[in-house]
């Protein structure tokens, strides 16, 4: 751990006078208050400008707390919750009477999930209660994998910063909706749905849009400052030199099925052949890009199976149609 107990407990102290510590986890960095704090969630929503309406997600420090916070527990829950926690799985569930509205975003059911870093764990054991968590970055920009992107991106907005090192999943965690007779993934990530589906033994669907709200579904989500412009994997080379060679300043990240194709481009960053890399390093390259000021950046969905279903996933928000002033 880089954060040293003396840290932990002061990040513990902030959290319970109300204020905001930016988290690790083995996902993204969060930006976390005290669940059971109206005033200290809704600051939350302040600091990244998020809509009242788009719900957090609870993080516990064990599977044994689940059912503090949630209604019920069905089996299916205690199942998946058996199997991956601690993890980047969220649970939907209904909301228990420990979780205000402000966190849920009106809605009777509420996100859970115990963290898989171990940063995350002291800090929530040195708490003693549940931490709301959204990444701690503003609303629907590029997540924040190391302590020195949170500090870059919200500086003074956060009481404390505790630092676990980089990110090891990289890429948000899969939020499963178990509250109806049959599980449904509402957001893809770190645990695949192969993985779901083994545990389960019954297949799984991802819709592209849902009647449930959680977060990371606004149709621009997790965008860089430039363009993200997606094109099969192909056709990225020549839609790149074309675009550089028309005055934008390109930014390229380069399938791997390409690692020696010269390309006249601004930046080429060449995506690693692990997927789990990729996803690792995902949000990593997206902000070297914004930093090189590029205006363009092109780049091809992975195949969509394993890991590759929340890659995908997330360059369609980057990809997405931006909110227009």
């Amino acid at each position: 751990m880089t954060a040293s107990t003396s840290d932990i407990e002061k990040a513990a102290g902030v959290l319970r006078a109300g204020g905001l510590v930016a988290l690790p986890t083995e996902t993204v960095y969060g930006l976390g208050a005290d669940a059971e704090n109206p005033a200290a969630v809704s600051r939350i929503f302040e600091v990244k400008g998020r809509p009242p309406s788009h719900p957090l997600i609870v993080h516990l420090g064990g599977a044994e707390h689940l059912g503090d916070w949630v209604e019920d527990v069905p089996a299916t829950a205690r199942l998946l919750a058996e199997r991956f926690w601690p993890g980047p799985l969220t649970l939907v569930l209904r909301r228990g009477h420990r979780v205000p509205l402000e966190a849920t975003g009106g809605l009777e059911t509420v996100a859970v999930r115990v963290p898989d870093h171990p940063v995350a764990l002291a800090l929530l054991s040195a708490f003693g209660g549940g931490v709301t968590a959204p990444s701690a970055n503003r609303f629907g920009q590029v997540s924040p994998t190391t302590a020195d992107h949170v500090r870059a991106e919200l500086g003074d907005a956060v009481d404390f910063v505790l630092d676990g090192g980089p990110c090891q999943v990289g890429v948000e965690s899969t939020i499963v909706d178990v509250t109806g007779e049959i599980p449904c993934i509402l957001r893809p990530g770190g645990v695949t749905r192969e993985d779901l589906e083994a545990v389960l033994g019954c297949p799984l669907v991802v819709p592209s849009t849902s009647h449930v709200r959680v977060p990371g579904q606004h149709p621009s989500h997790y965008a860089p400052r430039a363009r993200v412009v997606l094109v099969e994997p192909e056709k990225v080379v020549v839609e790149a030199e074309l675009a550089q060679e028309l005055g934008h300043r390109v930014g390229v990240l380069l399938p791997p099925c390409f690692p020696d194709t010269p390309v006249r481009a601004h930046v080429v960053v060449t995506v690693p052949d692990s997927m789990d890399a990729y996803a690792r390093g995902l949000y990593g390259f997206l902000r070297e890009l914004d930093e090189q000021g590029c205006d363009l950046i092109f780049a091809s969905l992975p195949a969509e199976e394993g890991i590759g279903l929340a890659i995908a996933n997330r360059l369609r928000r980057a990809a997405g149609p931006r909110p227009t002033a």
